[in-house]
């Protein structure tokens, strides 16, 4: 059904419909409209049996998923910056664990200093977790996401990370096409756990190890990231699985735009693949004389250092890594982040007072003196 509604409601009415059992909320800006549309939802009894537990702290919120998942139900939580960074022992004990649990990240920068607003500093962070993590570039990306995550956890036993743009995706209002309960289901099948802990045949889970069995748990994740590429492309797994009951096309894996004109890639993430794909298209176009051609790859999944860079599809393309080029007009120059301050960190701009970074940055004057 399509309806104009904002991301947040659109990723929390797609959760609804994938049945979780234990929902942990925690609130932090901006993923908050989610979670509390979930509240909502459950308050009313439209997901049943389903719990939803708040907890005081974002370690919490990922120490009761991962108590949950381990018991056998669907777990679901979301958080970003600052709350990703303090749940951060919590979420390498689930990927270590193998536990299924789905979490969207709202990204938002880190501080200090404070800064509520759109950055990827914050799932990046998590890149070597052991997490499948999936960028959307719309909310229609992000809610079909959700739904694909919880089928990729669960085949593979691996945590996933959705992850999309805080405010940008979250807070704005576009169109998105909402499936029906049974398009759901029939992608999405009842969760059977793989392995449940029960007190009538205890056992004990994330116990002390070796050197030898630590190495073997970890090249098991990432050999359950590699499986992660066979299971998500288009023409088999699950992407092929979700498009024929919901009629459009499903996020995939990295679809470079116009890469075979190009010898140097550009890989992105998050909401303005699309602008950055087109400015790269024109500063390509207005300088067909240039030797190097920046191509963009928008990528949909990463994982940790090496799964990710073998989605690139690149490999046999010299000097495939990633590189911003700049183009002589900086309207199109690709990239979001400002121009490098002129100087040291306490420069001064027009018409703004001197700012200083840190105690480092100020000038030996006027640092404080050592109290003796």
């Amino acid at each position: 059904m399509l309806k104009q509604i904002e991301g947040s409601r659109a990723v929390a009415e797609a959760l609804a419909l994938c049945r979780p059992e234990v929902i942990c909320a925690y609130p932090i800006t901006p993923q908050t409209h989610i979670v509390e549309a979930l509240s909502v939802t459950v308050k009313r009894g439209d997901l049943g049996r389903c719990e939803f537990i708040n907890v005081e702290s974002e370690f919490a919120a990922m120490s009761v998923a991962i108590g949950a998942s381990a018991a056998g139900a669907r777990a679901y939580t979301a958080t970003a910056s600052q709350g990703l960074l303090y749940m951060s022992e919590a979420v390498y004990n689930a990927a270590g664990l193998g536990l299924p649990i789905v979490m969207t990240v709202a990204n938002r920068a880190i501080g200090a200093p404070i800064n509520i607003w759109n950055d990827h500093s914050d799932s990046m962070s998590q890149r070597d977790a052991g997490w499948i993590q999936l960028h959307a570039e719309t909310s229609q990306e992000a809610l079909d996401l959700h739904i694909q995550a919880f089928r990729i956890a669960e085949e593979l036993s691996v945590p996933v990370m959705v992850c999309m743009d805080g405010f940008i995706l979250t807070h704005a209002c576009e169109r998105a096409d909402i499936p029906t309960q049974q398009q759901v289901d029939d992608f999405l099948p009842r969760y059977e756990p793989r392995q449940v802990l029960d007190p009538a045949e205890p056992v004990s889970i994330g116990a002390m190890v070796g050197p030898e069995a630590f190495t073997e748990v970890r090249y098991l994740a990432q050999a359950r990231q590699l499986q992660a590429l066979e299971l998500i492309p288009a023409g088999r797994g699950v992407r092929a699985r979700l498009r024929p009951g919901f009629r459009r096309p499903a996020p995939a894996l990295p679809a470079g735009r116009r890469r075979d004109r190009g010898d140097r890639t550009w890989l992105g993430a998050g909401h303005d693949q699309g602008r950055r794909g087109r400015t790269a298209g024109r500063a390509r176009d207005e300088d067909r004389r240039a030797r190097d051609h920046l191509v963009p790859a928008v990528p949909v999944r990463g994982g940790p250092r090496g799964a990710g860079r073998r989605q690139q599809g690149d490999r046999d393309r010299a000097g495939a890594r990633a590189r911003l080029r700049r183009h002589r007009d900086r309207r199109h120059q690709v990239g979001t982040a400002s121009p490098p301050a002129a100087g040291l960190p306490g420069h001064r701009r027009p018409g703004r007072p001197r700012c200083h970074v840190g105690l480092a940055a100020q000038p030996a004057h006027r640092r404080p003196r050592r109290c003796a």
